[in-house]
């Protein structure tokens, strides 16, 4: 791929790096929120305790960097052109001239807004935590193109990963900290039925960020365990993806054929000199078949 470079010490079979490469080198402290633009051809990803997001064209390289005022959990492309972004207070929208307005603002002291995930119908599904990751102080919410929100789980404690089945019917969700995926069937503009889909052993690290393949298998970074994992729809794990980094936060499918997995990482807690690559953007060269993600219709 252009502007990849290989990674050191890969190897093949189950608990592979076999086509793993450098798409980023970056050392963000919370890299976070891949997302493949489709209109523009290029990635999306945030430094989320840096308040920065991040584009970058794998074509040609080039690369682009947005200061936020405030951190920043996840951008998405906008129907329209533009951004949409879960911020500390809320949720805000970029113009495509690089305006900024509040669509819906909710500033909760010790809160911010973390992972967020366009839904099939065009709303935008947005998490929050506390900053010291209090138990039962995160939500998840439904962002209207309007701005009206509408609260969907309360009492979450690290809201991540936020994903739906190749026919929208199911929507999978991490609460980082339970060490569950759970699965939820779709009722409307709200969910029901919430159950477990994956627990994760001890000692395998924490869900974090997750994607749908065309399959509908559910692809998941693992936060402190070095990798990322593929589960078929029946919950089975049939493939793990290791990783030269520890904290690898979420992943998404791009590449103009969507067949590239980008997995984003963090150096957060860290020292200077460990993992070298921690807070860079990896890919994974033909690792499967993604699903085109929508736009935000705000």
């Amino acid at each position: 791929m252009s502007g990849t470079n290989g990674v050191a010490g890969i190897t093949g079979g189950n608990g592979t790096r076999d086509g793993l490469e450098l798409a980023v080198r970056a050392a963000a402290e919370l890299g976070e929120g891949p997302t493949w633009d489709a209109a523009a051809q290029r990635l999306i990803w945030v430094d989320i305790l840096s308040s920065r997001v991040h584009t970058y064209d794998p074509a040609d390289g080039r690369r682009t960097v947005l200061a936020t005022e405030q951190h920043v959990g996840a951008a998405k492309p906008r129907a329209g052109g533009g951004l949409v972004v879960n911020l500390r207070d809320g949720i805000g929208l970029y113009g495509a001239d690089g305006g900024f307005s509040w669509l819906a603002h909710e500033a909760v002291p010790g809160r911010r807004g973390n992972d967020a995930a366009v839904a099939p119908d065009g709303s935008l599904w947005a998490g929050t935590m506390r900053y010291d990751e209090a138990t039962g102080g995160g939500t998840l919410s439904r962002i209207a193109p309007d701005g009206s929100r509408t609260e969907i789980l309360p009492d979450v404690t690290v809201s991540n990963g936020t994903g739906w089945s190749p026919d929208g019917r199911l929507m999978y969700y991490a609460d980082t900290p339970t060490c569950r995926i759970d699965v939820f069937d779709v009722a409307g503009e709200g969910v029901a039925g919430r159950r477990p889909f994956v627990r994760i052993e001890d000692g395998a690290g924490f869900p974090d960020g997750l994607c749908v393949d065309a399959d509908g298998c559910v692809w998941v970074a693992l936060w402190d365990g070095g990798a990322v994992r593929r589960y078929t729809p029946d919950g089975a794990l049939d493939r793990v993806v290791e990783l030269p980094v520890r904290r690898p936060t979420a992943c998404a499918f791009g590449g103009s054929a969507l067949t590239d997995l980008y997995v984003t990482s963090a150096r957060v807690g860290l020292g200077p000199a460990e993992q070298p690559l921690a807070g860079s953007v990896l890919v994974l060269a033909g690792a499967g078949q993604g699903l085109a993600q929508p736009a935000f219709r705000g």
